[in-house]
């Protein structure tokens, strides 16, 4: 395939991918923006409570996302039993996970104590999370089974089947929050509830096209799934925990930054909360790209395809590139216009927020490019099944590096917030540098290897 083709394949992949991550942060965005209307303390206890389910849950999508590649492998081979084996596996991991920290969630009051939280606000986190941290269950299902269709290059149904979901989700708060068409006023418990119900409907939509539409339904996915596979379940652990790690990291280094900001004022972490959320905004298009650069890479595996390989990565990493450029023509030239409509426009400290947020947005175009870079090198990683050293390199560059930048810039020398995100940078800078050596590295051993074979 030459490299037009390469990115059209890509997109054609990567764009509904792209459309459901967006959707799925959409989502998001709907249940913090009803609450708020709702109640304030429940919108503050809300945010401690679905801070605390995303670390749990991220860390637990690593066993979904070792599905992807290796489906996608097997899916060039035709080979439908080792298909059905390996997402059957990922599912078994998935529950067995959610079971295993199901208590936490359950008991999650105390340990927010711990972390310094006031008792209110660990209390009515307890509440969500007591009804919500049973959609750990469907929600990694649900990653399970994405991972599944997108291997199968079966994105359409995923993007639609999220985008449904915003609505579902919304429509299922204004009746559980605000007790609404005759249901029960249940506040923080119904944004709770709807969110489960919403994941468990999302399984079933998933679970049913997978087991109906031409060309899946051969692998009877849920055919006898009660029985264990301890090789495919030890295979998928074996690529999964490394990918769950790497993403614990890499959403801690987030968390701390935030921790960081917070230590120099409340204006500059007000800033910094609505800088993030414009770049994870963007960074949804760049994880959608890397995930179609993973099965695309697994694909390219599987057929022993060295010029494929490294041409379709050559094409994410050019694709994420253009869109890097977009974003930084917007962070650097409206930045204004971007952050205006989080701040109400009776706010006291409208100017000095927007000032401060100008100012993480201009250092945002550097970090949106290094960020691009290494979660791109992590796609390919991962296309490949190399998973264990790139952790290793990640949460080095992150923690190591990265962090200790953060608050030497922003604390110690005194740059504030911008100090911090230039921190960020330093990290994700070294991350996307020893992760694409890495992949070099792996690159020629694998094509000196299908040379020596051939």
């Amino acid at each position: 395939m030459t490299y037009p083709q390469h990115i059209r394949a890509l997109l054609v992949l990567g764009l509904p991918l792209i459309g459901s991550h967006l959707a799925q942060f959409a989502v998001h965005v709907v249940d913090t923006i009803m609450l708020g209307w709702y109640d304030l303390t429940a919108l503050a206890a809300s945010v401690l409570a679905t801070s605390f389910f995303f670390v749990v849950f991220i860390m637990g999508s690593g066993f979904a996302f070792a599905v992807m590649p290796m489906v996608a492998e097997a899916a060039e081979k035709d080979d439908a039993m080792r298909i059905r084996r390996v997402t059957r596996m990922g599912m078994w991991l998935s529950v067995i996970y959610a079971a295993v920290f199901l208590p936490a969630m359950i008991w999650s009051g105390a340990l927010l104590q711990l972390a310094g939280q006031t008792e209110e606000l660990s209390a009515l986190a307890q509440d969500y999370l007591r009804i919500a941290g049973f959609g750990l269950f469907p929600s990694l299902l649900v990653m399970v089974l994405k991972s599944y269709l997108a291997s199968m290059e079966r994105t359409q149904v995923v993007l639609w089947v999220t985008v449904a979901a915003i609505g579902v989700n919304a429509g299922l708060n204004w009746l559980l929050i605000f007790g609404n068409g005759g249901f029960p006023e249940m506040g923080l418990r119904g944004a709770a509830l709807a969110s489960v119900l919403t994941q468990v409907l999302t399984l079933a939509a998933l679970g049913l096209y997978a087991t109906q539409v031409d060309g899946l339904r051969d692998h009877a996915l849920f055919q006898r799934i009660w029985r264990p596979d301890t090789g495919a379940l030890d295979e998928v652990f074996r690529l999964g925990w490394p990918i769950g790690l790497t993403n614990l990291a890499e959403s801690g280094m987030f968390s701390a930054s935030a921790l960081i900001i917070g230590l120099i004022g409340k204006l500059p972490l007000a800033a910094h909360g609505i800088a993030l959320q414009i770049t994870s905004a963007t960074f949804m298009i760049h994880i959608g790209l890397s995930q179609a650069v993973t099965v695309r890479a697994g694909r390219a595996v599987g057929r022993g395809d060295m010029a494929g390989l490294g041409r379709g990565g050559l094409a994410g990493v050019g694709l994420s590139l253009g869109i890097v450029g977009l974003t930084m023509i917007a962070f650097l030239g409206v930045p204004e216009l971007l952050i205006k409509g989080f701040i109400a426009p009776d706010e006291p400290n409208r100017e000095v927020i927007l000032t401060i947020g100008a100012s993480l947005l201009a250092v945002a175009a550097l970090f949106q490019l290094v960020d691009a870079g290494q979660v791109m090198a992590l796609g390919v990683l991962r296309g490949i099944q190399d998973t264990r050293v790139p952790m290793i390199m990640a949460a080095f560059s992150y923690w190591v590096m990265g962090i200790p930048a953060s608050y030497i810039l922003g604390i110690t020398l005194g740059y504030g917030g911008v100090g911090v995100w230039m921190g960020l940078v330093i990290g994700l800078l070294f991350a996307t540098v020893l992760l694409w050596w890495r992949f070099l590295r792996r690159f020629r051993e694998m094509s000196a290897g299908v040379a020596q074979g051939g």
